[in-house]
């Protein structure tokens, strides 16, 4: 249902914005940690966010978070005032997402002690184990899994059985997928089990399951996928269901490798 352009400047919004405190309404939903600012735009096009008593669904639309009353879903947001970075390693069986009304084990449940409205930077499939990055920094979130960005993601894939030579070679030269070509930047072959092929793999493309999709593609069976690392953030020895703050000056080379002035 449309709405009229009185209803859009209404109260402090203003589709072009002309005053010195107003910025995007996505940005001011991403920075009070309600969503990513693509999550954010999409609540916005739905219809889900109000500013002052009306409802507004244009993406263009500034407002100045000090005087305007934003509401998300008939509750109203605030501002976020401390940053927060946290790294977690997602355990198998484990859904990404910070809720579920099936109620199925996800990231809600690893994180209760959190007083924060937190969001995830990027996925891991249920199967698939290791490292999330979650924050509040709507920003630092947008870049993070923007393609123009682009951060260098690291996993272990466990492979059954043996691996010839030229399905190593076909990863790293290019494998064709229903939607484009994939192949990875690095990939290098570690000692593993019985039975059992280990690669430590290094790649930029963040489409959908997109390293399963590869081993499917060239008939590889994958044990355990876990990502060790996102950009110059590390799994380390994080165990499983565990989390910890990003800090100091490893919160500053990520900021860092996404372009983000300190």
């Amino acid at each position: 249902m449309g709405h009229s352009s009185n209803q859009l400047g209404h109260a402090g919004v203003s589709p072009l914005g002309s005053a010195a405190m107003e910025i995007r309404l996505q940005k001011v939903l991403a920075d009070a940690g309600v969503a990513s600012r693509r999550k954010a735009e999409e609540m916005i096009l739905e219809g889900r966010v109000m500013v002052d008593g009306r409802v507004v669904r244009t993406l263009g639309s500034k407002v100045d978070p000090e005087k305007s009353e934003v509401i998300v879903d008939g509750e109203a947001i605030t501002r976020q005032k401390t940053k927060v970075y946290l790294a977690l390693n997602k355990p198998r069986g484990i859904l990404s997402t910070l809720s579920d009304p099936e109620n199925r084990p996800h990231l809600g449940d690893l994180l209760r002690d959190r007083p924060e409205r937190l969001f995830h930077v990027g996925r891991l499939d249920k199967e698939s184990e290791g490292l999330l990055l979650l924050t509040n920094d709507g920003d630092l979130a947008h870049r993070a899994t923007h393609p123009s960005f682009s951060l260098p993601k690291n996993y272990l894939l466990e492979i059954k059985g043996a691996v010839s030579r030229e399905v190593i070679e076909a990863f790293r030269n290019g494998i064709e997928l229903e939607d484009g070509m994939a192949k990875v930047d690095k990939l290098t072959v570690l000692p593993g089990q019985p039975g059992r092929t280990l690669f430590d793999v290094v790649i930029h493309d963040g489409r959908n399951q997109i390293l399963r999709r590869m081993a499917a593609a060239a008939e590889l069976t994958v044990e355990r996928l876990i990502r060790i690392g996102m950009g110059p953030i590390k799994l380390g020895e994080l165990t499983p269901g565990k989390w910890r703050e990003i800090q100091g000056a490893e919160l500053f080379s990520l900021q860092k490798a996404l372009a983000i002035k300190q």
